[in-house]
């Protein structure tokens, strides 16, 4: 059997990324998001753990020893420099655990059609040459305000603009109407995919 195609699923916060990630779960795609893989890593990989201890002390741990990802969000959200030292942490760690992830599915003996990646800064950081095809998730400002905390001014200074995306993608859906219409786009995909 072929492997399956690999897919990333990316644009920006309030896109409604995890939303088309769970509809390519819902017709048959694997499906994993990056950011489990983070949340799994910080929870549990005693290297990252041990890093973010000598880099900034118990300030991010609970008394349980629990990782506590809102302090982590406000140290990097307000110095660049540390935002960099996390990310070059955690990404190359979260690459190959969703490379291992599509590896397990091809040995698979009923491999699925589709694997889909969940990678929310997937242009930035040059990683669309490890899938098959890129599907870009967009939607209007107000509608990506009213469905996240984060503000415009925190969220964007970082990222590539959605048309940068957009021309660069397989794929693109602007995500502003209902779950039925997302799940058209992704069946729509999908064939295109498989076919």
């Amino acid at each position: 059997m072929p492997r399956p195609v690999a897919v990333a699923i990316t644009g920006g916060i309030g896109a409604g990324k995890s939303e088309a990630l769970r509809s390519f779960a819902r017709h048959g795609a694997a499906v994993v998001s990056s950011d489990e893989i983070v949340h799994r890593l910080l929870d549990g990989d005693e290297e990252v753990r041990s890093a973010l201890r000598e880099r900034w002390g118990d300030r991010v741990f609970r008394d349980d020893g629990v990782v506590m990802r809102e302090a982590i969000g406000h140290i990097v959200f307000e110095d660049p420099a540390e935002l960099d030292w996390l990310e070059g942490l955690l990404h190359p760690r979260v690459v190959d655990e969703y490379l291992s992830w599509r590896e397990r599915l091809a040995e698979l003996d009923d491999p699925p059609r589709v694997s889909a990646t969940e990678v929310p800064l997937l242009y930035e950081v040059g990683g669309q040459d490890r899938f098959d095809a890129v599907v870009v998730v967009t939607a209007p400002a107000e509608v990506r305000g009213a469905r996240t905390e984060v503000s415009a001014e925190e969220r964007e200074p970082r990222l590539l603009p959605d048309t940068a995306k957009i021309a660069q993608a397989d794929f693109a859906y602007v995500n502003d109407g209902s779950r039925e219409k997302l799940d058209d786009f992704v069946q729509a995909v999908l064939r295109e995919l498989t076919r």
